[in-house]
């Protein structure tokens, strides 16, 4: 169970079991203030953890002492209604002002609570808080994701990348060099292998669509097994090298099941006047000329049913 799904006020009540007391205390200015108390009573102190440790022994009564904290447990020193440590004394002498030793006991028992309660409280909603601050960020940037991204893939999905094209033609930039990406087969994988491996398919395409991009390309998700990449300021050989990068990273990914393979078709975009909407169509037709070609390349069917194999 994450720390934000627990409310504030059961957090303080129950956390307080994880904290030992040199958690919440700063032990050497314990072990002053308390070596201050017993000069100044004439009196030695052990200070123990919740199940009996030693932390603090000051003076040379408590050799060979090993506290029973069930059955003596001396004056226990509690946080939020839970013992945190013992306090344990012994008059060096026989003292008259015994009452006034045991007074300053109390009030140093009290006192140790008191700053218990303060740190503990403090520390606990500052992790609190940070882990809130935390959640709320990754909120952000999950919403922000999913504004612009497909889910399945991490590219943009179509209609941030259709606004990406509608603010390039207002921007008036050219020349454009623009895309089309088709999954071969596809359908195949399906059919065969089911929805888990297809959408795998599809993730394994996009992510190599990322790896030999450059970092000003701009990569969307048009359609379920099919992309458009922009690339800006391109001319046909950044275009047809980045064509060619993307179908040899295809051609030599290694999988147990999957080969990937896509079609590409590109044209570049010279003409402000022209819709960068009308010329990914225009690379659609181009891209079915190329998976006519790759589809009958030679050795495709059978690495395309390598996987059938390797499923039996």
């Amino acid at each position: 169970m994450g720390y934000h799904s627990i409310p504030y006020d059961r957090r303080i009540r129950e956390n307080i079991k994880n904290y030992s007391f040199s958690h919440l205390y700063d032990m050497d200015t314990v072990r002053e203030y308390l070596q201050s108390l017993a000069d100044v009573l004439e009196i030695n102190i052990l200070l123990t953890a919740r199940h009996g440790e030693k932390e603090i022994v000051i003076g040379d009564s408590f050799l060979g002492f090993y506290p029973d904290v069930v059955n003596d447990p001396g004056r226990k020193i509690r946080v939020q209604d839970r013992t945190i440590g013992h306090l344990y004394i012994k008059e060096i002498v026989s003292a008259e002002n015994s009452g006034q030793i045991s007074d300053m006991i109390d009030r140093t028992v009290a006192l140790l609570e008191e700053l218990g309660e303060e740190a503990y409280k403090r520390r606990e909603t500052s992790i609190y808080l940070e882990e809130l601050e935390r959640l709320l960020k990754e909120r952000r940037r999950q919403i922000s994701q999913n504004e612009t991204d497909d889910p399945l893939t991490g590219v943009y999905h179509r209609n941030y990348f259709l606004t990406r094209m509608e603010a390039i033609d207002r921007s008036e930039a050219v020349p454009i060099a623009v895309l089309n990406v088709n999954i071969n087969d596809w359908k195949f994988v399906n059919d065969h292998f089911g929805d888990e491996e297809s959408d795998r398919l599809i993730q394994t395409v996009a992510a190599i669509l990322k790896n030999q991009a450059g970092p000003d390309y701009i990569i969307g998700r048009i359609d379920g097994d099919a992309f458009g990449v922009l690339i800006p300021m391109a001319t046909e050989e950044e275009a047809e090298s980045y064509m060619e990068a993307v179908q040899r990273a295809c051609d030599t990914y290694e999988d147990r099941i999957l080969a990937p393979s896509v079609a590409i078709g590109y044209v570049i975009k010279t003409n402000i006047e022209e819709k960068l909407e009308d010329r990914l169509s225009d690379a659609e037709y181009e891209m079915f000329n190329n998976k006519f070609e790759v589809k009958n390349a030679r050795g495709y069917q059978e690495r395309l049913r390598k996987g059938l194999k390797q499923a039996k």
